[in-house]
Order: C-alpha cells, then sequence, then structure tokens
C-alpha cells in the first residue's frame, strides 16, 4: 500500500514537472484597435497607445479588421517604418480582415500601404516577448 502511494506521487511529480519545463503553446489573438479596428486614427497615438496595454509572444495571432479595399498591412523594417516607405515590405495583406501569427521575439512594424494611410498614423510598432 505505501509503495504504491509512493509510485502514485512519483507520477504527479513527473507530470507536473513535464507541465513546468514544457509550457503552454496557447496563444493570444489581438485585436489590433480593439472596437476601433486598422483604421485611420483621429490622433498620432492612437496605436502606440494599443500597444502599449498588450503583451505580444510569439504565436500570438494580430487581427487587423478592415474592408477589403480600403487598407493593408505590410510589416515592413524599422527603417520603413519610420519613412512610411511600402516598397519593399516583409509581407503584405491586402485582403481583410487580416490574421498576422507572430513568429520572432523583437520589435516588428506594420503599415497601410494606401495612400497617405501611414503618414496619416495607420501604423503599428510592437516588441514581442520571449
Amino acid at each position: 500500500m505505501a509503495k504504491s502511494k509512493m509510485n502514485m506521487l512519483m507520477l504527479m511529480c513527473v507530470v507536473v514537472a513535464s507541465m513546468e519545463f514544457h509550457g503552454s503553446t496557447a496563444q493570444t489573438t489581438h485585436i489590433v484597435g480593439n472596437d476601433f479596428g486598422w483604421d485611420v486614427p483621429q490622433n498620432s497615438d492612437f496605436y502606440v497607445t494599443w500597444a502599449l496595454h498588450q503583451k505580444f509572444h510569439v504565436n500570438d495571432v494580430l487581427f487587423f479588421n478592415f474592408p477589403i479595399g480600403v487598407h493593408t498591412v505590410a510589416e515592413v523594417t524599422k527603417e520603413a517604418y519610420n519613412k512610411c516607405d511600402d516598397r519593399n515590405p516583409i509581407s503584405l495583406a491586402t485582403t481583410g480582415p487580416a490574421n498576422v501569427t507572430i513568429n520572432t521575439v523583437g520589435d516588428h512594424f506594420y503599415i497601410c500601404t494606401i495612400g497617405p494611410h501611414c503618414k496619416l498614423f495607420l501604423k503599428l510598432a510592437i516588441r514581442v516577448l520571449g
């Protein structure tokens, strides 16, 4: 009886330890801009403020809610983000709504490539945590 309890205890320890070391692969879907969505904001810091209230991790999904033909989502370099340069995007989604899965740790930059939208602050910079 004591040996059976000891074996059960050992099994439980192995299960708990494996959960600790392997962690969870759960992802979070972030609705960019919340109810406002992905659209030209009324103030320049709208998406900056939104991003500050989020915690981004690898495998999370950014959900950009916009109608087809009205906006795009281009992932770009920091330099392109700062200049609103859409000539060589890392990736481009032209059909909305668009889901973008975060694949790497670090800084990520997104802009709209339609007309002057980026210069009107339809752009997003995020930091993805490890």
